[in-house]
């Protein structure tokens, strides 16, 4: 997936931040107490949306379901100056409870919105990541039950494979862009040439 400048940044400092909340200076697994704290403190992280997002955004870790896919897709192409509005997006998601007071609180703030279209798309994408990594294992573990059982496969049959899947991911990338260009013309944002 093809994401913005701002998202491809963010996107790998959110995972880093999550992966440092993970374990005290003992190794020990502290993630829970940590994430508690930061939603505790979360009013007072407010000042940092505009210079550190991804260290505020985990305060909303495991609270955000997507209901809609495609406009987390098509968030996620975008720089901040192309967002479109919070209300235009609001219904692609739903949070728990205790994450609808942390929204409250983050739109009463000058960058409110941006900072939740961020949230929202980062959760998204996190979650996209955590999937595809669990899928990726599961394909390894199925491809080598299969060479166990079949060793047979010529190495000129596997090109063959290997050139298909890659123009099925070239057509896919092919088609999430013209979407997402479309999804965009929708919302009253000009065509990129």
């Amino acid at each position: 997936m093809n994401l913005s400048t701002y998202f491809e940044d963010l996107n790998k400092a959110y995972r880093a931040e999550l992966e440092d909340m993970q374990t005290d200076s003992e190794g020990k697994n502290v993630f829970a107490v940590r994430l508690k704290e930061k939603r505790q403190q979360f009013a007072l992280l407010m000042p940092m949306i505009d210079y550190a997002p991804e260290m505020v955004v985990s305060a909303f870790h495991t609270g955000v379901t997507v209901t809609d896919p495609h406009a987390m897709v098509m968030l996620s192409f975008l720089e901040p100056e192309e967002f479109p509005s919070w209300d235009d997006l609001v219904q692609a998601v739903r949070f728990d409870a205790w994450a609808e007071k942390l929204v409250a609180v983050a739109l009463m703030e000058r960058g409110g919105e941006r900072f939740m279209l961020t949230v929202i798309c980062l959760e998204y994408l996190h979650g996209m990541h955590s999937s595809k990594f669990a899928g990726l294992h599961n394909s390894v573990d199925d491809a080598d039950e299969a060479d166990d059982a079949d060793d047979t496969v010529s190495e000129r049959d596997d090109d063959v494979d290997h050139n298909e899947h890659n123009e099925h991911h070239d057509g896919d990338d092919r088609d999430l862009e013209v979407a997402g260009a479309d999804w965009l013309a929708e919302q009253g944002f000009d065509r990129r040439d």
